[in-house]
């Protein structure tokens, strides 16, 4: 903070700019700030067009507001909700503009339960709830398939055992070949392209 003369006597006056940046950079030269971890519970769980979240994470003494944002939240597999307990991984400081500190989130993840079987369940509840695992919808799968498809070069070993086994097992099923490469860097992006 900048030093000021005491002006006859008063106080050394400074601006509320000045206070808050002051604080802020305490807040960020504090060691202890950084790679923090912290539990909570989710509350006020706020998901942004800009695709920002905001929550306040609590605890039965306390709460702490927290930003995630989108280049973090992109990576998240699962949707927190309130009432969820969680794990944050982040960072504090101070957010000048209000001046209140709040928990920048860069990793979160569910505690005590997977994120990964967390998201299978929300995914699964949500195609309930839009009712595609219905019994009227299902169809019945066939004994054969009719049609298969293979992704791979057609100038390897592999399509000609494939091509020959299956003639021989299955000699109505169709064939549909995507030719793409097996190996090298432009692999993985011909494969999945093929797949889509």
């Amino acid at each position: 903070m900048r030093s000021r003369a005491k002006v006859a006597g008063l106080p050394q006056v400074v601006s509320v700019s000045e206070l808050t940046r002051y604080i802020k950079r305490l807040f960020d030269t504090d060691g202890m700030l950084r790679g923090l971890f912290v539990r909570g519970e989710v509350s006020n769980f706020k998901r942004h067009s800009s695709g920002h979240l905001y929550f306040t994470l609590k605890d039965e003494h306390s709460s702490i507001r927290c930003v995630m944002f989108r280049s973090n939240a992109q990576s998240l597999v699962f949707s927190p909700e309130n009432g969820m307990m969680v794990v944050a991984a982040g960072y504090v400081t101070v957010y000048e503009r209000d001046g209140q500190y709040q928990l920048y989130v860069e990793h979160l993840q569910p505690d005590g339960l997977g994120a990964f079987y967390l998201a299978f369940e929300q995914l699964k509840t949500r195609l309930a709830a839009e009712g595609l695992f219905d019994n009227a919808r299902k169809r019945r799968i066939p004994a054969l398939p009719r049609k298969v498809g293979v992704i791979t070069s057609m100038r390897g070993a592999a399509i000609r055992d494939i091509i020959s086994v299956s003639r021989r097992r299955f000699p109505g099923v169709k064939i549909v070949v995507a030719d793409v490469l097996v190996q090298g860097e432009e692999a993985p992006a011909q494969i999945r392209r093929a797949w889509t």
